[in-house]
């Protein structure tokens, strides 16, 4: 079998992601300033600077790309290109402020509204993923798959807690919660590679926190789906996203069914 040739798309994501990451770990438990940004979010001096190095970085590279960050103001002209890249120089602020390990720098290259290459890396922990349309998903350059489970009981979890609590009660069956991840990209990759089952969110997710993790968990043989069943799908006007579930093929539904009781008592 030939061997597939890495875009050099990826490649760049991948040396631009160690610099962000370099940048980012200047701050890392050196309390940087922080402030709110809007009614739920946080943002911090790192994040802002991180985003500017990749601003610099990767649009010298590919001056033809679009660019959507959620640090850096929207430009229409930009995003009407035919690749975007989509970016979050720090995914899980609050748990990189509160000096946890678990941050990370979440990069892709979307084109016709799916991600096509993806970076996500963990400079606190030295782990990175890297994943190409169909050319599969790896974690420091070794092949990843999503676990082999094909039933629900004893299956691992990771959400945030009251989500968490609430499938494993909808559920009547033994579920292992694998603890609170503060980035969602994160969370989402570690279903790529097997560690955990499954990972849930409740609606709100934006484009730069998903596109990079959709592909890994897609590429190692996962789903990533929302709770009609249909992948996410990036560069719309509407740049969130509904409640979503990332797991093998075999649980997915199932899931996708208890997380869609929870998002209903939620309302109620």
């Amino acid at each position: 079998m030939a061997e597939l040739l890495v875009p050099d798309d990826l490649m760049l994501l991948s040396k631009a992601a160690r610099q962000a990451g370099d940048l980012a770990m200047q701050y890392f438990r050196r309390a940087p300033r922080s402030w709110a940004k809007g009614e739920a979010s946080i943002v911090s001096e790192a994040d802002l600077q991180v985003d500017r190095l990749l601003y610099r970085s990767l649009l010298a590279a590919r001056p033809e790309y679009g660019w959507l960050s959620e640090e850096t103001a929207e430009d229409a002209g930009q995003l009407g290109r035919k690749r975007v890249f989509v970016v979050d120089p720090i995914d899980g602020t609050r748990g990189f402020l509160a000096g946890e390990p678990e941050w990370t720098v979440s990069l892709a290259v979307v084109e016709a509204g799916r991600p096509v290459s993806a970076v996500l890396f963990a400079p606190a922990l030295g782990t990175m993923f890297e994943a190409f349309a169909d050319g599969g998903a790896t974690r420091d350059g070794v092949p990843i798959r999503v676990s082999s489970r094909a039933e629900i009981g004893g299956a691992s979890l990771a959400g945030s807690r009251r989500l968490v609590r609430e499938v494993i009660e909808r559920s009547s069956i033994p579920l292992e919660y694998h603890g609170f991840i503060p980035s969602l990209a994160y969370r989402f990759a570690l279903v790529a590679a097997g560690v955990v089952d499954v990972a849930v969110a409740w609606a709100g997710a934006y484009d730069w926190d998903l596109a990079a993790a959709d592909l890994l968990v897609h590429e190692s043989g996962g789903r990533l789906i929302d709770l009609t069943g249909e992948r996410p799908r990036y560069g719309k006007a509407n740049r969130r996203h509904p409640a979503l579930v990332a797991s093998t093929p075999e649980l997915s539904g199932t899931f996708a069914g208890l997380v869609r009781e929870a998002e209903l008592a939620r309302r109620g």
